[in-house]
């Protein structure tokens, strides 16, 4: 198993959210969501959280949390890897530093899950890293909003795909309606990245594949950078989209608590 090394989890939180607008304030058990994804990020064993936003009603709301500090990024940010590339050069991490970018509707991230990328980037000497789980089911492997990946034999990432790749041709040729007997792999939106190679990312220029799949780990591969992929230790819950997922969540706390 990877040694957990020192790492620091920042979280990128936009008020502006097309299906949800105001997302990060959303309460769940009566705490808006931001604060629950910043404790799961302390409980991670984080050296330090960061929280990058835009807004001040998302700052006020962490005011007082310990252990969580607040950077105050420009409104015009194209994408949540630009805004904690300015959250880094508000925070000063050394070049070296290990960033898990911990989305901000993820509020049940296992801790397990968030040291797993922060590990998997440190042993594999990639200069980013993300988590993968199997799938388990034909629907989510057609699914177009279901991310999938494939990687080469040292656990690299080939590509990211919304399609079903590698595609089965003789078995899918008979159904898709059943998985034959072989691994696909649904990507987990968490990365781990060294603070240098985060300000990198967020110069380079969007690629050809990025802007046809709509996803932006593509520009690294494009560029032939490294992104060194495993296997979630532990299950990570779905992300928190729309006011359905909203309700399911609070009622999935209110079961726990």
């Amino acid at each position: 198993m990877n040694v957990v090394p020192e790492f620091v989890v920042a979280i990128p939180a936009r008020h502006a959210s097309t299906r949800l607008p105001g997302k990060p304030l959303a309460l769940l058990a009566g705490q808006p969501m931001v604060v629950h994804v910043a404790r799961r990020a302390l409980a991670a064993g984080a050296r330090e959280v960061w929280v990058a936003t835009d807004d001040r009603r998302i700052a006020d709301a962490l005011d007082g949390l310990d252990g969580i500090c607040v950077a105050m990024t420009r409104d015009d940010h194209a994408s949540g890897t630009d805004r904690l590339a300015e959250c880094a050069r508000h925070a000063g991490w050394d070049e070296q530093a290990i960033v898990v970018n911990l989305q901000g509707d993820e509020p049940f991230a296992p801790a397990a899950g968030i040291r797993a990328v922060a590990a998997t980037l440190a042993a594999s000497g990639a200069p980013m890293a993300t988590l993968a789980t199997p799938v388990e089911d034909a629907a989510t492997l057609f699914d177009p909003n279901v991310v999938k990946l494939v990687r080469n034999a040292q656990g690299d990432a080939l590509y990211f795909s919304r399609a079903p790749i590698p595609w089965h041709r003789d078995a899918f040729a008979r159904s898709t309606a059943q998985l034959p007997q072989a691994q696909w792999l649904r990507h987990i939106g968490i990365y781990g990245y060294r603070a240098g190679f985060l300000q990198q990312f967020a110069a380079m220029a969007p690629g050809t594949l990025e802007q046809i799949e709509s996803l932006e780990q593509l520009r690294v591969l494009e560029a032939g950078f490294r992104i060194a992929v495993a296997l979630s230790p532990e299950p990570f819950p779905p992300g928190i989209d729309t006011p359905e997922d909203l309700a399911r969540a609070a009622a999935l706390l209110e079961t726990v608590r």
